[in-house]
């Protein structure tokens, strides 16, 4: 079968498109034959559609994984929103290299649990913070707290976050500026404030996490999308303007990830099958984005099935995926 072109898999799209599996699935099966010489195979297109979230292989992958860059003796993390989700498991792949942390998040009991649970398993440092980072004083008090102590800052990690079920049209106007303050602000000013102490203690790394959400439009969470939008430009930006400063800025866009039954369920109900073969469990999505921020990347996206999501979303106008988008979110 000879590798299809770009204008003939555009060809082979319908009139009337009203299921994204079947778009995704074409597109799997053109990036699988434009990359090999020899005939596709469809078993193996079919063996990664369908292939469970979070296989024993891939969870030993992650504890075998020999290729640690341990930290530097004395280095500090320091993860905003790091005491549940995403946030706990890029903690937990620091831990596991050996950094120290400074966990920060409004609430002192998960705080708490996840400070005894690294100190106990890898006998790291742990330092725990409680600020709502959405406030006008939260990067300032964080950033003089870690200036004060001269802290051997070698990485800021920006996972803090809001997003869920309502969006724009259906929260109070105060819930939105919450969700732009808390998505957006957080980040550009935690990476203002901890700089100068990034530089101080270069090469050293930002990692920002945004969604694969914030490659498109999407109707159904248009401000959420909107927001890991401007977190994806800001650390495109970032990552030029700190280069020479030997600071590296990564961005994180996960596709759905199940940290509570909630997204489970949401994702269940809106992008449906698709939507639970793209999930990536917590676990590796925090592994791979850490290995993948200490080598340096610029876009870090877990998974081969979100991989594959991104580039067709990339590809195709951004009308379609609006419109996409749409429809898959009115089911």
């Amino acid at each position: 079968m000879p590798p299809l072109q770009f204008g003939g898999i555009f060809e082979l799209l319908p009139n009337n498109m009203h299921n994204m599996k079947f778009l995704f699935f074409l597109l799997l099966l053109f990036l699988r034959s434009g990359s090999q010489s020899q005939p596709l195979n469809l078993a193996v297109g079919m063996t990664a559609l369908t292939s469970p979230v979070s296989t024993a292989v891939e969870v030993e992958a992650i504890e075998a994984d020999n290729d640690l860059r341990m930290a530097p003796d004395g280095a500090y993390a320091l993860i905003a929103g790091g005491s549940k989700g995403i946030g706990f498991a890029i903690a937990t792949a620091l831990a596991k290299r050996g950094y120290n942390l400074v966990l920060i998040a409004r609430h002192e009991g998960p705080l708490q649990r996840a400070k005894e649970q690294f100190e106990s398993t890898y006998g790291v440092k742990v330092e725990i913070l409680m600020y709502d980072l959405s406030t006008d004083t939260a990067a300032t008090a964080i950033g003089a707290w870690c200036t004060q102590r001269d802290l051997p800052l070698k990485m800021l990690c920006n996972v803090a976050g809001l997003g869920g079920e309502d969006d724009y049209l259906s929260l109070p106007l105060d819930s939105l500026r919450y969700m732009v303050r808390l998505n957006v602000e957080s980040a550009m000013a935690m990476s203002l404030t901890l700089l100068p102490l990034l530089e101080k203690n270069a090469p050293s790394y930002i990692l920002n996490v945004a969604s694969l959400a914030g490659l498109a439009p999407i109707p159904i969470k248009n401000l959420y999308s909107a927001t890991k939008s401007a977190v994806i430009f800001f650390s495109y930006s970032l990552r030029y303007q700190l280069k020479d400063k030997q600071i590296s800025v990564s961005c994180l866009n996960p596709g759905p990830v199940f940290t509570k039954p909630s997204i489970e369920k949401d994702t269940r109900e809106k992008l449906g099958w698709l939507g639970m073969r793209m999930a990536v469990s917590p676990e590796r999505v925090g592994e791979v984005a850490v290995q993948k921020t200490l080598e340096k990347k610029r876009m870090i996206i877990p998974g081969t099935l979100p991989k594959i999501a991104a580039f067709f979303i990339r590809l195709m106008p951004r009308s379609w995926i609006t419109s996409l988008y749409g429809r898959a979110g009115k089911k």
